[in-house]
């Protein structure tokens, strides 16, 4: 699998309130609860992108107070993802 890596320059992110150690992990969070929120992603990639369970992703959409969007499409196209990265990981 091919990665996308996006430059964003230090002293930016010296500006954020995250430690130098969790950057990686919680900008990877934000950017996948945004692309959620706008509809961009679905759950499951929204979840993977986070590096969450999709229990754990639910909870954490209900921290940020982000209205869950999902229907009958989005559940099938999901259940198609998780049967993907189960198969992934082995």
């Amino acid at each position: 699998m091919e990665n996308f890596v996006i430059e964003i320059p230090e002293f930016i992110l010296r500006q954020a309130k995250i430690t130098r150690e969790n950057w990686k992990k919680e900008l990877k969070k934000e950017l996948a609860i945004q692309l959620y929120r706008d509809g961009i992603l679905s759950y499951a990639n929204s979840a993977k992108l986070a590096e969450m369970d999709k229990v754990d992703f639910h909870f954490f959409l209900g921290e940020k107070k982000v209205q869950r969007q999902y229907d009958l499409s989005d559940y099938e196209e999901d259940k198609e993802n998780w049967k993907l990265w189960k198969n992934e990981k082995k």
